[in-house]
């Protein structure tokens, strides 16, 4: 059999039986790589627009046969599969498509084997020019295979640096400065396990780097924590949150980590990015977290296809959702819970609450809702057509610090809180998995569970919220049996910006009266 290898990371090259094949055209070669990333056949007319895309029907069509005609004589007969209407890579030949091989890898969990898979970004520093809807594809595809090899970094760093293999940690570590150079967590990820490696003038080195990027590039100075790893050596492990996990589920491995010890244990679920390692970076997050922790047994989990959780090839929805707080919950050893629902992170509690009473001690919604879009009878969030407006901005933001003037208008001004967001969002997601998750978001709908959510409820919402309205947490209070609704001053969005004693007091007498 034939086999055709195609490299997608970098300039792209087509190779059959190893023997490289000569193509002299851009659109012809972009082509190949489309087609294989497909893995099926292409309608004639989607790709005809899509490389001609200025030029009249007759005209595009005409040129992808010949356009055809020459990558046959190059590639030889009976490697590409053509007829009227489609086109594909032949049945008949073994293709391997290194962004497949990779995406493997990462699917089984070898993510030492997708670390070396993954050799710079799909598609670097190519185009084949005049050919927008192709390059935009690339962008997405781009982004999304980043995000994977990011996720699979992340990992190796923290499974040889727990191992003591602190040499090879930073060596990965050192990738991730690359890919992400004004993530201060990456620097210090390496800057930490060079020392712990005994490497201190590397160290010196990096830090002085980093110092020089966040100034030049955010005008920010580093945080106290990476100043100080310099001079604490191995006790820098005493600055990390707290270890992280993996359960699978569905097939899926959730990353998931406990903090603190109780009676009773709290599962937070926040909005519709999170990543559990990069959360306890910003101070005040860290703090909020600190003080559910001492309230309960807190339980933090990134959802599939989020943050350090597998990514997945589908919108992830209320029930998988609502699977992954039984899978985490299980794996945590926890019998009942308090859920906390955080903006998007509500719905699924909802939904869990309904479905398994017996596992929920009591249930709080911040700023949530039961519903993504508005109708007529639930004029509370965006209209169906403004999540594309919405999806828009994101996109176009993406590697800043996307919505931060609107998740929370407090800290819109903090460079420091706007590095942090911007990193935590390029290392939870991407542009392209960013689309799915609005999707799943405009679709939610809840509001058929409320009336079956048993468990004691308390539904706080700040009074000027200005990503989710206040009439939504009205909405909810007023539904489900047994809930009590407190509003608060302020118009952040975010649990931990803003003013925190007054939530924090308010939840923590919500807890103490389930434990009474």
């Amino acid at each position: 059999m034939v086999r055709f290898s195609v490299r997608t990371f970098g300039f792209p090259e087509i190779r059959r039986d190893d023997q490289l094949c000569r193509l002299s055209l851009r659109k012809g070669l972009a082509l190949l790589v489309y087609l294989a990333e497909a893995k099926g056949a292409v309608a004639r007319e989607l790709v005809a627009t899509m490389f001609w895309p200025d030029s009249s029907e007759e005209v595009a069509r005409a040129r992808l046969r010949r356009l055809l005609h020459r990558l046959q004589l190059t590639l030889g007969d009976g490697s590409l599969t053509t007829d009227r209407t489609t086109i594909r890579w032949s049945a008949a030949i073994d293709l391997q498509v290194e962004s497949g091989r990779f995406e493997t890898a990462c699917d089984r969990g070898d993510f030492e084997l997708a670390c070396r898979l993954y050799p710079g970004d799909f598609l670097e520093g190519f185009t084949p020019g005049d050919c927008p809807q192709f390059d935009e594809w690339a962008f997405f595809r781009r982004e999304a295979l980043r995000g994977r090899a990011i996720q699979a970094l992340e990992r190796v760093v923290h499974d040889r640096s727990a191992a003591g293999d602190h040499a090879a940690a930073a060596a990965h570590a050192r990738r991730l400065v690359e890919l992400d150079p004004l993530s201060e967590v990456y620097g210090r990820a390496l800057i930490r396990n060079l020392m712990l490696a005994g490497d201190r003038a590397a160290a010196e080195r990096h830090l002085e780097a980093l110092t020089q990027r966040l100034r030049d590039d955010l005008d920010i100075a580093p945080e106290a924590e990476t100043l100080a790893l310099l001079n604490q050596g191995a006790a820098a492990r005493s600055q990390d949150p707290p270890p992280t996990r993996y359960v699978s589920g569905d097939g899926v491995h959730l990353a998931f980590q406990t903090a603190g010890a109780s009676q009773v244990d709290i599962l937070l679920l926040p909005g519709f990015v999170s990543h559990v390692e990069r959360i306890w970076e910003e101070p005040r997050c860290r703090a909020l977290l600190s003080s559910l922790a001492t309230m309960g047994r807190l339980i933090l989990f990134d959802r599939r296809g989020i943050g350090l959780s597998d990514r997945v090839g589908f919108n992830p929805g209320v029930d998988a959702t609502a699977r992954d707080i039984e899978t985490v919950l299980d794996a945590a050893g926890s019998r009942r819970a308090v859920l906390l629902g955080a903006s998007e992170g509500g719905p699924a509690c909802i939904k869990f609450a309904a479905d398994r009473p017996d596992r929920v001690a009591g249930l709080i919604l911040f700023a949530s809702l039961a519903k993504g879009s508005a109708t007529p009878d639930y004029p509370h969030t965006l209209q169906a057509a403004q999540y594309d407006i919405w999806l828009q901005q994101l996109v176009a933001e993406w590697g800043g610090p996307a919505g931060i003037e609107t998740f929370a208008p407090s800290l819109s001004g903090d460079p420091q809180a706007r590095a942090w967001w911007a990193g935590l969002l390029r290392a939870a997601s991407s542009p392209g998995a960013i689309k799915g998750l609005i999707e799943a978001l405009r679709d939610t709908d809840v509001r058929h569970l409320l009336g079956r959510v048993l468990a004691p409820t308390l539904v706080l919402h700040r009074r000027n919220d200005r990503a989710v309205r206040i009439g939504a947490g009205r909405h909810l209070a007023s539904h489900i049996p047994r809930a009590r609704f407190v509003e608060f001053d302020g118009a952040d969005h975010w649990i931990f910006a803003g003013e925190q004693r007054e939530v924090l007091a308010s939840i923590e007498s919500f807890v103490g009266s389930l434990m009474a």
